[in-house]
């Protein structure tokens, strides 16, 4: 069985992604199970030029594959943001309610027509001697006026896919695998790896 190291701590992430990953053959681990982790600045304009770093920095640390995601929230009415800082939206320390709290502060007087958003997804999968494989993946939706739902994590609470009535926190984690911006890009994956 191949080694595959998972390069994230956050535990919401982690989880999505072994859902997936552990049934295509990989004995799969994230930066959660090593004693040393690798430090990481995430620093990259895109959210695959982050997705590639961090991927390519654990695969050299521990000689094995790895699979990154960066992953964030795209805000219309905000310009973009918070995109690539969504992990740092509002500044280091906050948790995942501070930071809805703030972008919906941030959207008070923007109507609901005008609050379109969407969750984005790079994920790069990285085996050492072989070129980086790069996925993607998009979920439409708007940023609903108040938190919704305690599944989840991030700003699921405070976003409202596209053809669903009911936030992404308050979806089933099957239903969310199927349309989040990260269920999409690891089914991608998945695809190309059952393709080899």
């Amino acid at each position: 069985m191949k080694r595959l190291i998972v390069a994230t701590s956050n535990r919401g992430k982690t989880r999505e992604i072994n859902n997936i990953v552990a049934e295509l053959g990989f004995e799969v681990s994230s930066l959660l199970d090593v004693a040393i982790p690798p430090e990481i600045i995430e620093d990259g304009d895109t959210f695959e030029a982050n997705a590639i770093k961090k991927a390519r920095i654990v695969s050299d640390a521990f000689d094995c594959a790895s699979l990154a995601d960066d992953s964030g929230l795209v805000v219309d009415a905000l310009d973009g943001a918070p995109g690539v800082f969504s992990a740092r939206y509002g500044g280091e320390g906050l948790s995942d309610t501070q930071r809805y709290e703030r972008l919906l502060e941030a959207l008070k007087d923007v109507p609901e027509h005008e609050r379109t958003a969407r969750f984005q997804c790079a994920l790069a999968f990285i085996t050492p001697g072989e070129p980086v494989q790069l996925f993607n993946g998009t979920v439409e939706g708007r940023i609903a006026f108040a938190p919704r739902g305690t599944k989840g994590f991030g700003y699921d609470p405070v976003f409202l896919p596209e053809g669903q009535h009911i936030s992404m926190a308050e979806l089933d984690s099957d239903k969310k695998q199927q349309i989040s911006h990260r269920g999409r890009a690891l089914q991608q994956f998945a695809k190309w790896v059952s393709s080899r």
